[in-house]
């Protein structure tokens, strides 16, 4: 069940804010250790946005730097999807500021609300879009500002989350497309292990901790995502008509380490072909994915060519996956 894409990724950026959250400074704040959170967590230190900066800036900075790394032109993008949690409005989108701020002139916008597999779902979209004919030249940006609404007396979730921001441009491609195939679903009735409240304080008739905060069960997400994304990552290998050895990287929502190491241990793609960015990220949503890829390229490890299954699960409780070929060009 081969998919046709006309879609390739041609470059990517990141950003991260200055401020450092590290174990010793939640010490002082819950009652934690270090050692503990790196026990159960695999996290040593997470960036924290400045009181200012919001998801938009963050996306702003992400896309300076695909620029400045690959020389692009986002002046003809026609289609920005953004993938986040933390907007900083309800409305206008965080697309339509990314917009205002880069000055695209003539472009859609959109927000994708899908938590922790936001991202993988607007790489899905993007090749759709383009694929189609729809659209040519698609900015999809995974970002994150968690820190803003963090509990940080909840000793269980405050060690965990952290803020950054991904860019990646998708484009035509010139001959086939690169992307392989693709999965999602979604088990709604989930729904109450992982919400910020809004307008609504009930779900299910349960009344919801209402404060604005996120707020997680992450006993019962643990126990979902370690059945599913190995059933699931097994599948959509199958619908690329590949086998797990032809996969060189597994590129999971980096949620926790201990998380990754159970579904790795089920299979079907082993824990050293796996690519993660909690340990100096934290968990940062819909932005880990482009974290994780971007640690990758830096130390050298993903390749131009090489075949990459991106895995984004989280608040939904849904998930979505892709096989790609990386169409990103290696630095010299």
């Amino acid at each position: 069940m081969n998919h046709q894409s006309m879609a390739t990724i041609t470059a990517m950026g990141t950003y991260v804010p200055d401020r450092i959250l590290n174990n010793a400074d939640l010490e002082k704040l819950v009652d934690t250790s270090d050692e503990w959170i790196v026990q159960r967590t695999g996290m040593r230190e997470r960036r924290i946005a400045a009181e200012h900066q919001f998801v938009s800036d963050l996306a702003t900075e992400a896309v300076k730097d695909m620029v400045r790394r690959y020389k692009v032109d986002i002046t003809d993008v026609d289609m920005i999807l953004f993938a986040t949690s933390t907007p900083e409005y309800s409305f206008p989108s965080s697309a339509s500021r990314l917009q205002a701020n880069l000055g695209i002139p003539n472009t859609g916008v959109l927000d994708l609300n899908a938590a922790c597999a936001g991202f993988t779902y607007g790489m899905q979209l993007a090749d759709s879009l383009v694929t189609s004919g729809m659209s040519r030249k698609v900015l999809v940006i995974g970002a994150e500002t968690l820190s803003k609404i963090t509990d940080y007396t909840d000793r269980t979730t405050c060690v965990l989350f952290g803020d950054g921001a991904g860019a990646f441009l998708v484009e035509r491609a010139s001959g086939q497309g690169d992307f392989k195939s693709i999965v999602s679903g979604t088990q709604g009735e989930g729904g109450m292990h992982l919400y910020k409240s809004g307008l609504s304080t009930e779900m299910n008739g349960q009344p919801l901790n209402a404060e604005g905060k996120l707020v997680q069960n992450g006993r019962e997400v643990y126990k979902w995502a370690v059945r599913m994304v190995p059933e699931q990552l097994a599948e959509l290998i199958k619908r690329a008509d590949m086998s797990a050895e032809q996969i060189d990287w597994f590129v999971p929502h980096s949620a926790n380490m201990r998380m990754i190491e159970a579904m790795c241990e089920r299979g079907p793609v082993p824990l050293e072909r796996t690519l993660t960015s909690m340990e100096y990220r934290g968990n940062t949503s819909a932005a880990s994915i482009p974290l994780a890829l971007q640690i990758a390229v830096d130390e050298g490890k993903l390749k131009h060519g090489q075949n990459v299954a991106l895995f984004g699960f989280g608040g939904g409780l849904t998930y979505s996956g892709l096989v790609v070929r990386w169409g990103v060009p290696d630095f010299e």
